[in-house]
Order: C-alpha cells, then sequence, then structure tokens
C-alpha cells in the first residue's frame, strides 16, 4: 500500500500508568500489521484492517519521559497534554491519550474544557491489567480507541474503557477492581464497541464551523472539594473556604442539602460566596441532581452557591479551574458554570 492520503492518522499520546507499554516494542501483531508497508520516517505503526471498518489507521506513539502515575497527575500535566494535541492537530485526525484510571475522569473532563473549538476525537483510555499481562484489558481498549479516533466523527473528549464510549466529562470511576471501571451514570453513552461498533449518534455534540483550536492557558489552583459529613467540623469548613480559596466543589447529600440546622455552617458559605469563591453544589450519589426541593437544600441555594445539577464531582472541579482561569468578570464566570459548556451538565430552562 503506497497510497497514504486515504488512511487516518492519529497520535497516541502514552503518559502512564497501569497500561504498561513501552514505546516501539509494539510486537502484537493484534495492535500492528508488520506486512504493511509505512514510510520509516514518519515513524508510524499501523492498525491491522478491521471487518466492517474502510479506513486504514496508522498511529504513532509519543512516550512522556518520564512517565506519569495518574494519582500524581496535576494541572500542568493537563496542560502538558492539550498543548500536544494542539501543536500536532493538523497532522493527525484524532488522538488517544494513554492514561492511569485513578484520575482519568479529572483529565478527561479538564481536557473537555481546556480544548476549544474541537472538531477531531481525543479519546481517553487506559487499561485495569497491564498489557503484557495474559488477560490484559488493555489492548481491547487501545484497539477500540485507535478505530474511534481514526474512523468517527466525535468532536469531542470521550473515554474508551470496556467496550464503551462515554463522554469525557459525564465518566467517573465505579470500580477500583473490575474491568468495567468507568461509567456516565448521569448520562447515556455516546456508543458501545462489541462486534459491532454503535455510536449514538443522537448524544454526539456537533463540530464546530470554521473555528481554530485554541488551548486555556491558565488554571485556577487553589480549588477546594468539601464533603458534607454528619458532625463536620466547624473548622473543617473554615479551612476549606478561607483564603486563598478560589473555587469549592460542596458534595452534598442527596439532591443537594447540608444539617439545615448548623447555621454556623450556612453563615460560613454566605461569607465566602460575598468574597468571591465560586461554591457549586453536587450530590454526592453516584446518579441523580441538585435540586432545591427540600428546605435543606434551599438554604444552599439562598446564600448563593450554585447548583450543579447533574454534573460530577470531578467535572465540577475541572470546570472550576478552567472557568476561574479564564480572564472574564466574576458575574460572567458565575454564569459560565450554570451554563452548560461541553455536555458536562444537564440545565433545564
Amino acid at each position: 500500500m503506497s497510497d497514504f492520503s486515504k488512511v487516518k492518522r492519529v497520535l497516541v499520546i502514552y503518559t502512564g500508568g497501569t497500561f504498561g507499554m513501552v514505546l516501539n516494542d509494539v510486537g502484537d501483531d493484534s495492535l500492528h500489521d508488520p506486512n504493511l508497508r509505512v514510510p520509516e520516517e514518519h515513524h508510524l505503526l499501523a492498525l491491522p484492517l478491521v471487518k466492517g471498518e474502510s479506513n486504514r489507521v496508522l498511529y504513532k506513539i509519543k512516550e512522556y519521559d518520564p512517565l506519569l502515575d495518574s494519582s500524581n497527575m496535576a494541572g500542568n500535566d493537563w496542560m502538558r497534554i492539550a498543548k500536544d494535541i494542539s501543536l500536532m492537530y493538523e497532522l493527525f485526525d484524532g488522538f488517544v491519550v494513554i492514561h492511569g484510571t485513578d484520575t482519568l475522569a479529572y483529565t478527561a473532563s479538564a481536557l473537555s474544557f481546556m480544548l476549544h473549538n474541537l472538531a477531531k476525537p481525543v479519546v481517553v483510555t487506559g487499561s485495569q491489567i497491564p498489557i503484557y499481562k495474559t488477560c490484559t484489558d488493555a489492548k481491547n481498549n487501545l484497539v477500540s480507541s485507535l478505530l474511534i479516533a481514526g474512523c468517527y466523527e466525535i468532536p469531542e473528549v470521550c473515554v474508551v474503557f470496556a467496550n464503551k464510549l462515554l463522554r469525557g466529562n459525564r465518566t467517573v470511576k465505579v470500580n477500583c477492581n473490575a474491568m468495567e471501571a468507568f461509567d456516565s451514570p448521569n448520562a447515556p453513552l455516546l456508543g458501545t464497541l462489541n462486534s459491532v461498533i454503535n455510536i449514538n449518534r443522537s448524544q454526539i455534540r456537533p463540530a464546530p464551523r470554521d473555528k481554530l483550536l485554541a488551548v486555556t492557558g491558565v488554571l485556577e489552583k487553589n480549588l477546594a472539594i468539601l464533603k458534607i459529613t454528619p458532625d463536620i467540623s466547624i473548622n473543617v469548613i473554615r479551612s476549606a473556604l478561607e483564603e486563598p480559596i478560589m473555587g469549592v466543589v460542596l458534595e452534598s447529600y442527596g439532591s443537594g442539602n447540608i444539617p439545615s440546622n448548623r447555621t454556623e455552617i450556612i453563615e460560613l458559605l454566605r461569607q465566602a460566596v460575598d468574597r468571591g469563591v465560586i461554591i457549586v453544589n453536587c450530590t454526592q450519589c453516584l446518579s441523580g441532581s441538585v435540586a432545591a426541593i427540600y428546605d435543606a437544600g434551599a438554604v444552599v441555594e439562598g446564600v448563593g452557591v450554585l447548583s450543579g445539577s447533574d454534573i460530577t464531582s470531578e467535572a465540577a472541579y475541572t470546570k472550576l479551574a478552567y472557568v476561574l482561569g479564564s480572564n472574564v468578570p466574576q458575574n460572567r464566570k458565575i454564569e459560565l458554570m450554570k451554563y452548560n459548556l461541553r455536555g458536562e451538565m444537564t440545565v433545564t430552562a
């Protein structure tokens, strides 16, 4: 095969994690077709042809040095990934980010906000078992991710894991041991990847028209996640709200409730909001939405805490980092937190 104008090129950014792949050590025929002649100067690997897919996927691996444990991932690492995608954006048709599972949902959410006007698929994946183990899930997740990134027009950040295609900023880790480690409890799947790949087109967000990709340059780091617990100390709440904190994800009970008889908590929340801290109320439950249907929830909104609707804590945290890092007035930041920017929350009129 000598005509490479009809193939799809995918950049694989290998950041680290359980996956355990080493650059230039992809000797498995399920990951590379050795019979396909690829110009050596491109350093491309060729995914074997998949029945039912007309595109030939060629991919290049960019391996970070040193590799990163996902529990050490932070905003600077999200920025590095986003900038690498931006630098190579015109050279590739899609992108795969191989990532450890512990903070995968944070990175997928962060990238969804940081990559403005994204018109190509960015697929975040990983594995529960290293690729060199007999029962690994890494090969399936990588091949599935390459197919999504190279063969389908999905202009957003998504997660591929255990034959599921999930919206990145709706994804949560639901199991630390099982192969089906991720789900999106508050949003439908974008697709399934079994013997046949089925894409839920009604859930795919439209691609921006005639707009250039742009990457967020600043992320706010002075953020906190405050989980309400029975008998929570007022000192714990005070420390989570005091300067230099600029944004807080408030994880409340049920549909957005906190102890309404703890007036000192309500007062601290009010003081923080008055000082300019943006507080987003999210449920501690795996699925469901925040709604001020009880007095214990209404009192929170009454002091200026924003409803997060059905947003995940990971998405709320990274959205705060993105919005608070933007150079816009405070009232605009509050409006942005209420708005569904990248499909991360359900907003009712």
